[in-house]
């Protein structure tokens, strides 16, 4: 397997050039609609490739800056374009969780990408960037197959909504997301009820709105106001929740160009993994040996990837910047610049506790073996001074007795994650006590296990609820007992079924849910342990479900449920792990 060295290693060292900045070029849409871009160039009178970014987020931001002017320095026509209806592009503003026919992305990014091939500093080639929301519009872009785009490079976006929220409202996230959104809404309407920045919009929710907007009840009912112009948006997705708005999957057949695609192992949207073996599989096939994916050891980042996250140190290899990623790609698919690049195997990873970068072929990787972790406990699993463990052999008769707990609430278990509501390895200890987890160790290891690729939990339990919440986490328990996070998953159990078959419960009946939880791509070494836990709720990652079968936007009866896990001979509850052979 190839190697690579660091993923920010620059080929060739070559004097940074003078760059300009063209502002608000303007690019006349096929339906009349004018969006505005800032273009970077450097200032000679050479023909560079183009390199495109479409973000709702203001082109003006520091990150966009900083990453357009250093690309540019490196020889590229740099385009910076405020989506439709967002900042200094005209039209109506319509988010990402409706229907595709109704956002005009498609046809909007079809049209950006000719243009900037036209552009009087580009040499007709054309290529993407952009994180996040951005690069949801890059793979709507892609569904329309724009005849002068040669590459294409995409960040932190899953194959489908659904894998992102698993159906379920980001409460913390998404309020927090939607009122910095109404932001520009605002200002755009002329309005003097509320922030009209991003800046003063995180500042506010962060200082002032967010305890008590987190913990609305009913969701639905918070002031309209608070959100401003998007706040009919946000009630309509508040009743779609469950809905596929998007599923990349469509599109993977059409897609016409490499694709090189960044995540991280704390990525909110690992699902971006999905994408790569999407388009390896089911793209064309002159294609399927091009495509690149690279996981490093981080979180929802969009221009700094540290290799120091929450209480880890990688190291310098694991650290790189947006723009060094970018350009590496381009000087090598583009510019055909000899970088590395071409002696890689397609998916370098980053396998934490292993500490360094790997080249794998595929994803998942052919040689993984698919083994079962069973639960097991004497009906005591609560807090992690339980009895709770997990074990590769079988529950034995004797281990009748069910794990239970009661989950309130009105009292969740308090997620766990950055202060700006994404996810990061964290130190799990602030839960150690609480009655409403229940905890699963692995026996320390004597030897090196390493696990890397896609996780489910198969969690037979029953609940007096109409409805509920179950959640898992794993976590890696270091030698001084420090634990820390590597992946999480939640089901709501009305989706038992299916999202698009929604089911009410029938009190206390068993049932096997399978919980799908993020990948997960680690080394554990002796001394170490891996740990489970399991609970039913994650608040304020997901919205508490309130246990009685209502719709949680419009309902604001909040009921107890008791909660019973089995881990018997007959309901054998048991974690599906990746294990890499040594």
């Amino acid at each position: 397997m190839a190697r690579l060295t660091s993923p920010d290693k620059k080929y060739p060292s070559i004097k940074p050039l003078e760059v300009v900045v063209e502002s608000n070029l303007e690019l006349t849409t096929r339906d009349g609609v004018i969006l505005r871009s800032d273009v970077y160039h450097p200032t000679d009178d050479q023909a560079y490739p183009s390199l495109v970014c479409r973000t709702p987020y203001n082109k003006q931001l520091p990150r966009y800056i900083e990453t357009a002017t250093d690309l540019a320095k490196r020889g590229y026509c740099v385009v910076v374009q405020d989506f439709r209806g967002r900042y200094a592009s005209d039209g109506d503003y319509h988010w990402m969780w409706r229907e595709r026919s109704e956002t005009h992305d498609t046809e909007d990014g079809y049209d950006t990408i000719e243009w900037a091939a036209t552009l009087e500093w580009s040499d007709g080639r054309v290529g993407t960037w952009g994180h996040s929301n951005a690069s949801w519009a890059i793979w709507m872009m892609l569904d329309s197959q724009p005849p002068s785009l040669s590459s294409t490079l995409a960040s932190g976006i899953s194959q489908n909504i659904l894998d992102i929220n698993f159906g379920i409202f980001e409460t913390g996230r998404r309020l927090e997301w939607t009122h910095m959104m109404a932001a520009d809404m605002r200002r755009r309407a002329e309005l003097t009820d509320g922030a009209i920045t991003p800046a003063q919009a995180s500042k506010r929710w962060n200082e002032v709105e967010r305890g008590k907007y987190i913990w609305w009840l009913p969701l639905g009912d918070i002031p309209g106001g608070t959100f401003s112009e998007l706040n009919d948006q946000l009630q309509t997705y508040h009743r779609n929740q469950n809905k596929e708005y998007q599923h990349f999957g469509d599109i993977h057949p059409k897609v016409r160009t490499p694709v090189y695609q960044i995540t991280g192992w704390w990525d909110r949207l690992i699902g971006t993994v999905d994408n790569f073996h999407g388009i390896t599989k089911n793209g064309p096939d002159k294609l399927r040996n091009k495509h690149r994916l690279i996981i490093g050891p981080w979180g929802h980042d969009a221009t700094q990837y540290q290799g120091k996250i929450g209480p880890v140190d990688y190291g310098s290899d694991a650290t790189t910047t947006y723009a060094d990623l970018i350009a590496r790609w381009y000087d090598f698919d583009l510019k055909g610049i000899e970088n590395g690049f071409a002696d890689e195997a397609p998916v370098q990873m980053w396998v934490l506790g292993e500490d360094k970068w790997r080249g794998e072929n595929e994803w998942p990787l052919a040689r993984t073996h698919y083994k079962k972790v069973y639960l097991h406990s004497q009906g005591s699993a609560n807090t992690i001074w339980g009895d709770g463990s997990l074990s590769w052999e079988l529950p034995q008769a004797s281990e009748s007795r069910l794990d239970e707990y009661d989950y309130d609430p009105r009292d969740p278990v308090m997620s766990l994650m950055r202060g700006d509501s994404q996810a990061a390895p964290v130190d799990q200890s602030p839960h150690d006590h609480r009655q409403d987890i229940l905890v699963y160790d692995f026996p320390v290891v004597d030897s090196n296990l390493e696990l890397v690729g896609p996780v489910s939990l198969n969690l037979w339990a029953q609940t007096d609820g109409f409805d509920t919440d179950w959640t898992a986490k794993l976590a890696v328990v270091y030698e001084d007992g420090l634990a820390v996070n590597l992946t999480y998953g939640i089901m709501r159990a009305r989706y038992r079924d299916g999202y698009d078959n929604p089911k009410l419960l029938k009190l206390n009946e068993p049932f096997e849910y399978t919980i799908k939880l993020n990948p997960i791509g680690c080394l554990l070494k002796p001394g170490q342990k891996l740990r489970l836990y399991v609970s039913s709720s994650d608040f304020p990652n997901f919205d508490r479900n309130h246990n009685n079968g209502q719709d949680y936007w419009s309902d604001s009866d909040l009921r107890v449920a008791h909660q019973q896990v089995f881990h018997s001979v007959d309901r054998p509850s048991h974690i599906l792990l990746p294990v890499i052979p040594n």
